[in-house]
C-alpha cells in the first residue's frame, strides 16, 4: 500500500534466515570490529561543548578511511552517518549544532557497511558529571538489556525478551 515501506526479507521475496559460511561470518565480524574502531573515536569526543554534529563528521571521516559506507546516511532520508540520542530522545537521534552540557547522557549508533555486511553497534555514555538517577537509569537499562540477551536461545520469541526488559 501507497506509504507503507517493505521489509529487506519482503524485498529479497522470503524470510527465511540464511545460514552463514565461515566468511559471512568472518565479514560480519570484520565490519563488527571495524565499527567498534569508529564509535571509540565518537566516545572520546564526548564531553561538554562538543555537538553531536562534530561527532558526526568524525564518524563519517573515520567511516571512509576504514573503507566502508556509513549505513544510516540516506537510509529513507535519514541526513547523518550516526545518529546521536541526547537525554529524553529515544532513539536515532540526528546529530545537530546543539552543544553538549555536563549533565547530558548521549547515546551514539554507529552502522557501517562494508562487503555486503552492516556493523550495527551502540552505546550510552555521561557527558562530564550526571547525577544518581541518571546513573541508575543508565545502569538498570544494561541490566535489562544483558538479562534478555542472556535469554536468547533457539525458539525464544521476540516478545518474551521485551518481556524480560519490560519487567
Amino acid at each position: 500500500p501507497l506509504g507503507m515501506s517493505e521489509s529487506e526479507q519482503a524485498l529479497k521475496g522470503t524470510s527465511q534466515i540464511k545460514l552463514l559460511s565461515s566468511e559471512d561470518i568472518e565479514g560480519m565480524r570484520l565490519v563488527c570490529r571495524l565499527a567498534r574502531e569508529v564509535l571509540d573515536i565518537a566516545a572520546g569526543m564526548i564531553k561538554p561543548g562538543v555537538t553531536t554534529e562534530e561527532i558526526d563528521h568524525a564518524v563519517h571521516l573515520a567511516c571512509i578511511a576504514r573503507n566502508c559506507y556509513p549505513s544510516p546516511l540516506n537510509y529513507y532520508n535519514f541526513p547523518k552517518s550516526c545518529c546521536t540520542s541526547v537525554n529524553e530522545v529515544i532513539c536515532h537521534g540526528i546529530p545537530d549544532r546543539r552543544p553538549l552540557q555536563e549533565g547530558d547522557i548521549v547515546n551514539v549508533d554507529i552502522t557501517l557497511y562494508r562487503n555486503g555486511y552492516h556493523g550495527d553497534l551502540n552505546e550510552t555514555f555521561f557527558v562530564g558529571d550526571v547525577d544518581e538517577g541518571a546513573r541508575k537509569l543508565v545502569q538498570t537499562t544494561y541490566e535489562c538489556l544483558m538479562q534478555a540477551i542472556d535469554a536468547v536461545k533457539p525458539g525464544v520469541r521476540y516478545r518474551e525478551l521485551g518481556n524480560i526488559i519490560q519487567k
